[in-house]
């Protein structure tokens, strides 16, 4: 036993002794090992080490390169600038040198002129002196001629003074009458031959005719019994009618007639067609009035409308509201001076077409203006105003142009014409009218024109004889001739027309000729 644990003993320790010398010898290895990395580890930094060195230096070198080759640019630039710099200096300097002689050029001429302005003043002196004693011996001359003319003329100075006055303001007025005859006989001339070509042009081209028969107010009865039906039992038909219609409906003695009257032209179209058809009809009371009233009035209407279209589609224009289409059919059946104005206003469309035609205008503005120059005359009993300038604010409201409503309010000079188209309008709205046969007018008015013209011409001074001729479109004045020259015959004239365009309302223009003449008689014996 004790054998077994020594040999156990000796084992064990044997085992032990190995273990040791294996671990030393583990760590031996483990330590040469890293003895080894560490070497190699240390050669491979030196080797990064000297890679770094090696590459900084490269850098160093090229970054050195770099900023020598910037160096040189910049002082490229700089030598560039500094030799751009010197030629601007010097052109500078070559432009002040220029401009320093210049001004020493000008302050020569300066110092030249001021000696020259200096050898002036000096004469102006001296010519002043000379006319100050010039003008003394004339002041003296003057007043000794004075009294010498006032001794051999009988006169004062004031008196000759306003002799000499009253002697100029003669031959100024004279002078002033040959030249308001000269330039008015030249104006004639050269406006009117170019106005006669376009309106002579027009008025060829339109041949229109107008009616001559005006509106009637009156019906025709069968017979006089039928006024006591008309007026129906104690006024109750004829009160009927009046608040359908909106007119008077007067019975009078004369016979078989009933006389409508109303100021709405429409109106009386409808009372005057619903009181034929209640006639015809012979069923006269308050609800057969009422029905056939509503019945001629829609008729009317639906006339009234087509008349507008038609006129519209006549004259080629489009785009027109339905309300001024509407009235403008009222024109229909308004007359003026016995001439239809819905026609009258076709025939004035026309004439300013033409016109503007000739003038190189828009011929479509024209007809527009044209149609609608008196649309006022249908809406002018329902407002306050000339039928011109009501017609041109209404046509405004539904929507036409400003040139439109311009030329349709300036057709009578109430408003100032803003274009040519204004002016056009006046002058063929005259046309339509005072063309023969385009109005009539009634005997009375007539006569009483007549006397108004030759008693205005009888009111100016050296007229003798006046008469009105041509249906009273000219009058011809025969004045004094001891009494008047030439020139105040021409003078006269141009008055005449002033007073009787300012006096006077007629169709058309009025043609005003004074004659002057001298007659020398002898006897032979």
């Amino acid at each position: 036993m004790i054998g077994f644990m020594g040999i156990w003993q000796s084992s064990l320790a044997t085992g032990l002794i190995a273990g040791a010398g294996g671990v030393f010898l583990g760590i031996l290895g483990f330590w040469a090992f890293g003895r080894l990395r560490l070497s190699g580890v240390r050669t491979q930094v030196e080797q990064m080490l000297e890679g770094a060195r090696k590459e900084s230096e490269t850098v160093r070198k090229e970054a050195e390169v770099s900023a020598r080759a910037e160096i040189l640019n910049a002082r490229e630039r700089f030598e560039d600038e500094t030799k751009a710099r010197k030629q601007e200096l010097n052109a500078l300097e070559r432009h002040l040198s220029q401009r320093e002689a210049k001004l020493d050029a000008r302050m020569d001429q300066m110092v030249e002129r001021e000696g020259e302005l200096a050898r002036r003043e000096e004469q102006l002196r001296e010519l002043r002196k000379g006319l100050e004693r010039e003008q003394e011996e004339i002041g003296k001359l003057r007043e000794q001629k004075i009294h010498e003319l006032e001794r051999i003329g009988g006169m004062t100075a004031e008196q000759a003074q306003a002799n000499l006055l009253e002697n100029l303001e003669r031959e100024l007025q004279t002078e002033s009458a040959a030249l308001v005859r000269k330039y008015t006989e030249q104006a004639k001339l050269d406006a009117e031959q170019e106005a006669r070509k376009v309106i002579t042009i027009a008025i060829e081209r339109i041949a229109a005719e107008h009616a001559s028969d005006a509106l009637t107010a009156s019906v025709a009865l069968p017979n006089d019994d039928m006024k006591g039906r008309i007026i129906g039992r104690e006024g109750r038909n004829i009160r009927a009618l009046e608040a359908a219609t909106g007119v008077s409906v007067l019975i009078d003695d004369t016979p078989q007639t009933v006389v409508i009257s109303g100021f709405d032209p429409v109106r009386k179209e409808i009372a005057r067609q619903a009181m034929e058809r209640l006639i015809l009809d012979g069923r006269i009371h308050p609800t057969r009035i009422e029905e056939i009233v509503a019945k001629v009035r829609r008729e009317v209407e639906e006339t009234v409308r087509k008349a507008g279209e038609a006129a519209t589609v006549k004259l080629g224009i489009q785009g027109v509201h339905p309300e001024l289409i509407q009235t403008l059919g009222r024109l229909r059946y308004r007359t003026s001076y016995t001439q239809n104005v819905l026609d009258h206003s076709v025939e004035v469309a026309n004439l300013m077409a033409t016109m503007a035609s000739e003038l190189g205008l828009d011929v479509a503005i024209a007809k527009r203006i044209g149609l609608f120059h008196d649309i006022g005359k249908a809406i002018s009993h329902e407002v306050e105003g000339a039928h011109a300038i009501v017609g041109a604010e209404y046509i405004r409201r539904l929507g036409e142009s400003a040139i439109i409503c311009n030329g349709v309010a300036a057709h009578h000079g109430e408003v100032e014409a803003e274009s040519v188209y204004g002016i056009l309008a006046g002058a063929a709205d005259a046309i339509s009218a005072s063309r023969p046969g385009a109005r009539a007018e009634s005997t009375a008015m007539y006569i009483r024109r007549l006397q108004q013209l030759e008693e205005i011409s009888h009111s100016f001074k050296g007229v003798r004889e006046a008469y009105a001729i041509q249906a009273g479109r000219e009058i011809r004045v025969i004045v004094e001739p001891d009494q008047l020259s030439d020139d105040d015959a021409a003078m006269l004239a141009r008055s005449l027309s002033q007073k009787i365009e300012q006096g006077l309302q007629y169709p058309g223009q009025i043609q005003v000729t004074v004659i002057r003449e001298t007659r020398a008689v002898a006897h032979a014996r």
